[in-house]
């Protein structure tokens, strides 16, 4: 074996539940050494020190903060910008530097403490963190939001993900209901894989039944205990060394995990630009150039995990790769972003150690997914105990073209998917709604009469015809 070969040696992970708990930079502490160790690594030879992105608080420098903690001068630094994609991200472009012999190990770790946030907020204190950023920076994503999906309000994940997957379950013929009885019956498991790991944020096995009925909408049709449960204090961390440096550690050899191939590609930006409004172009073609990549077919997959924000995210997946919800092999490895957590931009992180650890116990191959944004940004990986494959990098393997949005427009439309957002009293505030024009563009519109609402909540809305009236800044929707 090349001596360069990257393989990964230590992982850790860390949950915190008792509040208020550490801070980000804390926890970042943690779960370096922590796999440090594992990898019999010492923390000042890390060659890398690569963070991602934590929304719970911005420092004035987060990389040189932990390396100084750790008492490490690495000679190579990053930290992410906001993606579900930035864990692989980070450990593709580790693995790659590894193999060009720039580097001889990288630690890659994420946290978030908003559930300590949240209980400063609630006792009306301040966050006591060090080391905050002054001025603080502009937020971490790609780019904004598009100015007719601000002026509409479209930029909550629960609204954009829940207006995708209405366009599917409309594309399929499902009514409402059968799409909330598969939803249930998909996730349910996912609950009894969380309740078994001692890392998740919520270890309760539920129901199908438990999961879509009995609990308030947040974004219709998708229910509380349906979507990421995003305030959470958790922490993970994964090393990559080269072989040779795994051989001169004393690292057995089926404690070595391998990245035989992975992927990335892009569908659009923004959510009514997407050709297909229930469907991804660029997932089928970012796990077909992972398995190529990796020499490998899904049939030789011993464990999934697939990155679960929303059920569309499952559902679109599942489509694109030909795999059977209900596949006896599950769809996660940890119980996904509703249950065993959605730190934010880390939860790969966390597949990514779990997958590992499973894998050295097990030995075979496995497959760890990631979502950016509005269902916009794919990563395919596939993790091996026996080496080989080709890496891959963070080349788009596919862009999708957009569709035209036009902002403002009057005139008679066909609704191609929409949401009713919902307050925290569970009331239903207003619907948003993409629609299809005659002329082929999209555009967003709401709506705010109280017994359309509840019409659009009782029966299918997409491919309805509706007539927009702008008022100058939104488009509004009637029937």
């Amino acid at each position: 074996m090349d001596p360069r070969t990257p393989c990964l040696i230590g992982t850790a992970q860390r949950t915190v539940r008792e509040q208020p708990g550490p801070e980000p930079l804390d926890l970042w502490e943690h779960v370096a050494r922590e796999a440090a160790r594992e990898a019999r690594l010492p923390v000042e030879r890390l060659d890398s020190i690569q963070l991602v992105y934590t929304d719970s608080w911005q420092y004035d420098s987060p990389v040189g903060r932990l390396a100084d903690r750790l008492g490490a001068a690495p000679r190579h630094r990053a930290y992410s910008r906001v993606s579900g994609t930035a864990p692989q991200l980070l450990i593709g472009e580790a693995a790659g530097r590894i193999a060009a012999g720039e580097l001889d190990s990288a630690l890659i770790a994420g946290a978030e403490a908003l559930a300590t946030r949240r209980a400063y907020r609630r006792a009306g204190e301040h966050v006591p963190w060090s080391h905050p950023a002054d001025p603080k920076p502009p937020y971490g994503w790609d780019r904004p939001p598009h100015p007719a999906e601000l002026a509409h309000e479209l930029f909550l994940p629960v609204h954009t993900y829940a207006i995708m997957e209405t366009a599917r379950r409309a594309s399929l013929g499902m009514s409402i209901n059968e799409e909330m009885v598969d939803r249930g019956r998909m996730m349910a498991p996912m609950t009894e894989v969380a309740a078994a790991n001692p890392h998740a944020w919520r270890r309760t096995a539920r129901t199908p039944e438990e999961l879509v009925t009995g609990h308030r909408f947040i974004g219709w049709p998708y229910t509380r205990d349906t979507v990421a449960v995003g305030e959470v204090d958790q922490a993970a961390a994964v090393v990559l060394v080269s072989a040779g440096l795994a051989d001169r550690l004393g690292v057995p050899d089926d404690q070595r995990v391998y990245l035989r191939g992975w992927a990335y590609g892009e569908d659009t930006w923004e959510v009514a630009a997407r050709p297909a409004l229930g469907a991804s172009q660029a997932i089928a073609r970012t796990a077909e150039a992972a398995f190529s990549r990796a020499g490998l077919g899904l049939d030789d997959i011993h464990a999934l995990d697939l990155y679960s924000c929303f059920a569309i995210a499952l559902r679109q997946a599942c489509d694109a790769i030909k795999l059977d919800p209900l596949d006896r092999r599950g769809l996660t490895v940890t119980g996904g972003l509703p249950y065993a957590g959605g730190p934010s931009s880390d939860y790969v992180l966390h597949s990514t150690a779990t997958m590992a650890g499973l894998l050295r116990a097990q030995q075979g191959h496995g497959l760890v997914t990631g979502v950016g944004m509005h269902l916009t940004k794919h990563t395919y990986a596939i993790w091996s105990t026996d080496p080989g494959g080709t890496l891959g990098d963070a080349t788009p393997v596919f862009t999708a073209a957009p569709v035209e949005i036009v902002a403002l427009y009057d005139g008679p439309a066909t609704v191609a998917g929409y949401t009713v957002a919902h307050g925290r009293d569970g009331v239903a505030e207003k619907g948003i709604l993409v629609v299809d024009l005659p002329d082929g563009g999209r555009a967003h519109a709401h709506v705010l009469e109280e017994e359309l609402l509840a019409d659009a909540m009782s029966r299918e809305l997409v491919g309805r015809r509706v007539r927009l009236v702008s008022d100058g800044k939104v488009n509004v929707a009637r029937w």
